[in-house]
């Protein structure tokens, strides 16, 4: 079901809470929107693969992009549909598939950690707008904005005891530690599924990039032709040590048979 069709299908009164059932059964998951460009998209789904890679040996956890997150009967009534870019959810049952994120079906599990990807005509909802939302409502443990056009735009948020987000102050690397996630979230130039940029990426705790599944493979594949490349220098070493023995020998034998001819017993030289 489009948004579209369910905002006609809305009576124009209000409506009283009693009159919208929770749960509702005909939420969309999807508005048909496109992402803001294929890299945004790309930047997603980088965040999600990294956070599983990291991840690996859990299964209580959950990591979405792009999919509505709904919290109240007042939103669906509304049709004021939330889809932050990435995030993450701690302490539940990550093996179970989702098309949206029903707060109330998971047991009023909020995100933990949001990343949104800014553009220019989002920046200002990105980081006011939503930022409350995030903070007030969610109480997400860390928010982060970032635009993959701009590689110095990373900024980041905890949320305090207080209620309130407290800036995140970069390392001298540029980082952001997510508490949350015991990631720390860096930037990363190079080349992924040949588009080249500045990426969004997850570290571990020592500071190491949490590799991606295809660079994974291509690590193994780099490591496995270095050891054959090792192994292959080390049979030619051996080959040419035997070769010079051999030639040794010969040059010894040689001389042995020269000093026979001139009737000198070798061994006694």
């Amino acid at each position: 079901m489009s948004i579209k069709s369910v905002r006609e299908d809305q009576p124009q009164n209000p409506v009283s809470e009693e009159e919208i059932p929770l749960p509702p059964t005909d939420l969309p998951y999807d508005d048909g929107e496109p992402l803001e460009s294929n890299r945004h998209r790309m930047a997603m789904n980088v965040l999600i693969e990294s956070l599983h890679q990291a991840y690996r040996e859990r299964e209580d956890y959950y990591a979405g992009g792009n999919m509505f997150v709904y919290y109240s009967s007042e939103q669906v009534r509304n049709q004021d549909f939330r889809g932050p870019d990435f995030f993450a959810v701690l302490n539940v049952d990550g093996t179970r598939e989702r098309r949206s994120w029903i707060v109330w079906e998971e047991g009023g599990r909020y995100p933990d950690a949001i990343v949104e990807f800014m553009s220019p005509s989002t920046a200002n909802i990105d980081k006011r707008e939503k930022k409350r939302l995030y903070g007030e409502t969610f109480r997400t443990r860390d928010y982060f904005v970032y635009d993959p056009f701009d590689g110095e735009s990373l900024q980041g948020w905890n949320l305090q005891g207080t209620g309130e987000y407290e800036d995140l102050t970069p390392d001298e690397r540029g980082w952001l530690w997510c508490e949350s996630l015991g990631l720390w979230l860096g930037t990363w130039e190079g080349t992924i599924l040949k588009e080249t940029a500045i990426w969004l990426r997850f570290y571990d705790r020592a500071g190491n990039l949490v590799l991606l599944a295809q660079e994974e493979r291509d690590l193994e594949r780099e490591r496995a032709e270095q050891e054959r490349e090792r192994a292959e220098q080390e049979r030619e070493r051996a080959e040419q040590a035997e070769a010079n023995l051999a030639a040794e020998r010969q040059k010894n034998q040689q001389l042995r048979d020269r000093l026979l001819q001139m009737g000198i017993d070798p061994d006694s030289v």
